[in-house]
């Protein structure tokens, strides 16, 4: 146990715990507006499509 709570008062524990929590909230972010993103990632490649057929 007090391995443990050496590791929360360290500042590199601190920072993995940060970055650990960052990760977190994005992937949930990702997990929740998954289908907002994938409308928008093919609606950007079908007019990336379009518009590159037009040049050719």
């Amino acid at each position: 146990m007090k391995g443990l709570k050496d590791f929360f008062r360290e500042e590199e524990g601190v920072a993995i715990i940060e970055i650990v929590l960052i990760l977190v909230i994005l992937i949930g972010l990702v997990v929740v507006f998954k289908n907002k993103i994938t409308i928008l990632n093919n609606k950007i490649l079908t007019r990336i499509t379009t518009e590159s057929n037009k040049i050719l």
